[in-house]
């Protein structure tokens, strides 16, 4: 019996070893393709030449496919060369992109001629249906597969949505295809080796500026217990796990079904990190709080986002800038760290917003001096292909550039490859921005940054980050951000590390 062909699932590089986790995206998909397709797992994050290692393993003959996992910034450049790569030397293998970016942007990617399809939404099901069209000799079963973008002749053709899946809750992942997954377990904030896991999928809010709202559109579902329960001791006895980063996008959402998943954590004790909601958060019962103390929560990712409630609910947050303020309180009391998440610069009264947000954070840390801090620019993204939420539509059309000309999203993968459009993609600049609103953001991120280190960083020496909160208290007591010259200098010698960058 001939043997099937084999997929090859790249994780391009986005980060440095050090910092790498489990590329769940891929694993997923490796596990999804099981009992059909044997797959081979390429992760740039651990090989650093992982091109070469790509056509090495394309040349020993087998491949049949590449599907590529590409996140918007600076993954899509590393997606690029692969992928070009890949069509240069062997351009009768099919390329298949999934994930964030060809999500929302599909029909750029296929603008491509190294990108032959587009999986958008999640990817498990629509993989598995793409590889049994296009290496079973069935192509014209193309167009009855939702979630997929393809080319029909000259025409870009954008199928229907998928249905939402929780699929990925039928099976475990296969860690012993990365090789060494131990060198996955870094030492963070949390541990000496945490581990990376996702158990919800998607979220059922529907916020205009949010990736997530576009791949999952307000679907979410939460894990058995059963499921956390087995994950979470394979992690610990297999791999020495001790501590545990929550890649969920809303892990604490209704109470009947957070609570057995505490009981779970509370029971392994494993310090963990994760994605939340202040509105949730305050939903808690005292009984769900005991779990959360003896699970040893450590810190919860809160999208604040703004101090303004006509914002908040223009950009249908779901929340209010009173409830932020509660759970900081609430998280102080209960010994958990709120990571505090804003977006500045708005298209509409970006320099007044912007003030109205310093001074909120401010406030924030009056009440809670640990809270952490993160500053992102407002920068909505496109609406993927089908039927477009009218909301979301309003607010792009709302967009102009520093000039006043309508903003005109990238058309190919090439042009969102830029640095303006990286930029963008990263929430850290946008064409709106006045350069004197750049530097004020850039100053107050500087001094905050400077007087308050974040607590997760472990790297840092203790004396560095004491000397640079020193130098930045008289600029943050009076407000004096601008052109922190002696702080830039410093950081030239005492270099901190920027969790907006490389998370914990």
């Amino acid at each position: 019996m001939t043997a099937p062909p084999r997929v090859l699932l790249i994780n391009p590089t986005i980060t440095s070893a050090r910092n790498a986790r489990f590329p769940l995206a891929v694993l997923n998909l490796s596990a999804a393709l099981d009992g059909s397709y044997d797959s081979t797992i390429v992760d740039g994050n651990v090989d650093r030449d992982f091109i070469s290692t790509t056509l090495r393993t394309i040349a020993v003959g087998g491949i049949g496919a590449v599907g590529v996992s590409v996140m918007g910034g600076p993954q899509l450049l590393t997606a690029i060369a692969v992928s070009r790569a890949i069509k240069e030397n062997f351009p009768r293998t099919p390329i298949i992109w999934g994930g964030h970016f060809p999500t929302i942007c599909a029909e750029a990617c296929l603008a491509s001629a190294y990108v032959d399809y587009a999986i958008r939404g999640q990817g498990e099901e629509t993989l598995h249906e793409v590889l049994d069209a296009v290496l079973g000799g069935a192509a014209s079963a193309l167009e009855s597969i939702a979630g997929l973008s393809w080319r029909s002749g000259d025409r870009i053709v954008h199928n229907k949505n998928r249905i939402f899946s929780v699929g990925a809750f039928t099976g475990g992942l296969p860690y012993d295809r990365l090789g060494d997954p131990k060198r996955y377990l870094g030492r963070t904030y949390l541990g000496q080796r945490t581990a990376g896991y996702q158990a919800a999928i998607g979220c059922r809010f529907r916020c205009t500026f949010c990736g997530v709202a576009a791949m999952f559109r307000g679907k979410t579902a939460l894990p058995p217990a059963s499921r956390l329960e087995q994950d979470l001791g394979y992690l610990k006895r297999r791999f020495g796990a001790d501590s545990v980063q929550f890649f969920d996008h809303n892990f604490f959402d209704r109470k009947e079904e957070t609570d057995p998943l505490l009981e779970v954590l509370a029971e392994h004790q494993l310090p963990w990190w994760c994605f939340a909601r202040s509105d949730a958060l305050l939903n808690l019962t005292e009984r769900s709080w005991s779990l959360v103390r003896k699970s040893r929560l450590r810190m919860a990712y809160i999208g604040a986002e703004s101090p303004s409630d006509s914002l908040l609910h223009d950009v249908r947050k779901g929340t209010s800038s009173n409830q932020t303020l509660e759970v900081v309180k609430l998280c102080r009391s209960q010994g958990v760290i709120p990571e505090l998440s804003f977006m500045v610069a708005p298209p509409q009264d970006p320099e007044g917003e912007t003030e109205r947000t310093f001074e909120f954070i401010r406030h924030i840390k009056r009440i809670h001096p640990k809270s952490e801090i993160m500053i992102y620019i407002y920068a909505p993204l496109p609406p993927p292909p089908g039927p477009a939420d009218p909301a979301v539509l309003r607010g792009l059309s709302a967009l102009r550039d520093v000039d006043g000309a309508a903003l005109a999203f990238p058309a190919s993968v090439e042009q969102w490859a830029q640095p303006q459009w990286l930029a963008y993609w990263c929430h850290t600049d946008v064409p709106w921005l006045t350069e004197r609103l750049r530097s004020r953001i850039r100053d107050f991120t500087t001094v905050l940054g400077c007087r308050f280190p974040t607590l997760t960083d472990i790297r840092s020496p203790s004396w560095g980050k004491t000397t640079l909160s020193a130098l930045a208290s008289w600029r943050y007591r009076y407000q004096r951000y601008g052109h922190p010259w002696e702080l830039d200098l410093s950081r030239k010698f005492i270099r901190l590390r920027d969790p907006r960058v490389s998370s914990l």
